[in-house]
């Protein structure tokens, strides 16, 4: 771990971004052009004092979930994010679809969305990243660990997770999310983390089995859904998805189809997160 040198590197990504690329007004009394420890610290989801004692080098060796968290919050590039990780003393992660940190481009997009609903998602399914709407919609998926964070393995393993849609509309999603994973793992024929995850899946689910035996294939990018809020009621949402040229990760934008859903999401805006379950296995991802 090269303490000094991650000491500076941090205060001076700190120090180079705007407040508004992340998210916060930038008022006529602020002094600093970067951001603050602080907002650092709530980005990243640690404590001040813990970003303090990195920029003195003072800190014991912050874990790769750590450096993950201030790599998004800091909006570094794949070279500054892998850079970050030498220098804490551990090795970047892989820059394949398994890799479990959200592109600092794809970031930013979430950011400029605003109050828009939006989430970032790898190859599989799994939430990299979310904006504040999108936890109100769907629930914080940071909580899961093992196979429940890939969004199809929770439709066919956990009964709870197709709630959120309307029986009508089961099937039809049921099916786009095989087709998905079969893009997937054509493209990744010779990765075992996705042969791995369609195994446990068949052995799982004879629905699952139903449907992949039937070898549909298509990668989600524009779509209409009915999702069922426990909260604000039923939500029509126009979903449209941004595939990076490599297609190993998605942008995920919810937009109101319609003048009722707009007024509903707005209501969920202003009650406030504080008022909703967090756990991500109340309102599963689409």
């Amino acid at each position: 771990m090269q303490r000094d040198q991650l000491a500076d590197f941090l205060r001076r990504r700190r120090e180079a971004i705007r407040p508004a690329e992340v998210g916060i007004a930038d008022g006529p009394r602020r002094r600093i052009t970067g951001l603050r420890r602080e907002e650092v610290a709530r980005l990243a989801g640690m404590s001040v004092d813990y970003v303090v004692r990195l920029e003195q080098g003072r800190s014991s060796q912050p874990s790769t979930q750590l450096l993950g968290a201030l790599a998004r919050a800091l909006r570094l590039s794949d070279d500054e994010r892998d850079h970050l990780f030498h220098l804490a003393g551990h090795q970047p992660p892989p820059a394949d679809g398994v890799a479990r940190l959200a592109r600092a481009g794809l970031l930013r997009m979430l950011d400029l969305l605003g109050d828009t609903p939006a989430m970032v998602l790898s190859d599989l399914g799994e939430v990299l990243a979310q904006n504040e709407t999108a936890v109100l919609l769907t629930g914080d998926h940071a909580t899961f660990s093992g196979d429940r964070r890939y969004v199809v393995y929770r439709w066919f393993t956990d009964p709870a997770a197709r709630a959120v849609h309307p029986p009508e509309e089961q099937e039809d999603h049921a099916r786009e999310l095989v087709a998905d994973l079969r893009a997937t793992a054509g493209r990744r024929s010779s990765d075992p983390t996705v042969a791995g995850l369609v195994d446990r899946l068949r052995a799982a689910s004879a629905d699952f089995g139903r449907l992949w035996a039937e070898h549909e294939v298509a990668v989600r990018r524009v779509d209409r859904k009915t999702l069922l809020h426990p909260r604000v009621g039923s939500l029509l949402m126009d979903c449209q998805t941004l595939v990076t040229p490599d297609q190993s990760q998605q942008l995920l934008v919810l937009t109101p189809a319609d003048a009722a859903t707009r007024e509903r999401l707005e209501l969920l805006r202003v009650l406030g997160i504080e008022e909703f379950p967090t756990r991500a296995t109340s309102t599963p991802i689409l």
